[in-house]
């Protein structure tokens, strides 16, 4: 029974997120600026990327390393049990 229920609730936040995502892109663009907005004629602004994705892969580097350290310690860890299982009794 508590396995519908979560997933009963896992799949209603994620209906929620759904369609809150559809009414947020949904919604209409914002109007153009009055005058000319320092370009020749009534044309939209151009943007930029702001860092180009850099910052996006220090974050998964980063990740993936502290991810390879906490496996390595985790293994490093399960290796000296199996090598001293006489410490475990005492």
């Amino acid at each position: 029974m508590k396995k519908i229920i979560k997933s009963l609730f896992f799949l209603s936040i994620l209906n929620f997120t759904i369609l809150l995502a559809d009414a947020a892109m949904a919604a209409d663009p914002a109007p153009p600026p009055p005058g000319s907005h320092g370009a020749s004629g009534n044309q939209d602004p151009v943007g930029a990327p702001i860092d180009g994705g850099l910052g996006l892969l220090v974050i998964l580097a980063g990740s993936a390393g502290y991810g390879s350290y906490k496996l390595y310690k985790a293994k490093k860890a399960e290796k000296e049990k199996e090598e001293n299982p006489e410490d475990l009794m005492s």
